[in-house]
């Protein structure tokens, strides 16, 4: 259970679980979708979510596919479910990837004068 705990724990792997929830997705896509990590962040948080048995990964080719293992999350399934429901929970979960950010902020684009 600790395990299971410490793997949803961070705000990254719960966007990643969430990502992977209703189908597979291949680690290019799930970097793709998390526009402020890099891909060997993506790949060590999917490593985590493999090994803590929450995430299923199969192999075609050269490509990897990741999909979410609900089974697994047992009761807590339900929570993270109803935690992704709503524009509210999605903001929440921003935030909570905002303030756990390593590392240099994104540079915003300069605002022209019009």
């Amino acid at each position: 259970m600790d395990t299971l705990l410490q793997a949803v724990g961070a705000p990254r792997r719960r966007m990643i679980l969430k990502l992977l929830w209703d189908g597979e997705r291949t680690a290019g896509e799930v970097h793709r979708a998390m526009t402020d990590v890099t891909f060997g962040a993506v790949s060590q948080h999917l490593g985590v979510l493999t090994r803590a048995g929450l995430v299923r990964r199969r192999a075609e080719g050269r490509e990897r596919y990741y999909r979410a293992d609900r089974k697994a999350l047992g009761p807590l399934a339900k929570l993270l479910e109803e935690m992704w429901n709503g524009a509210l929970a999605e903001l929440k979960l921003r935030a909570e990837m905002d303030e756990a950010r390593r590392g240099p902020r994104p540079k915003r684009p300069l605002r022209t004068a019009r």
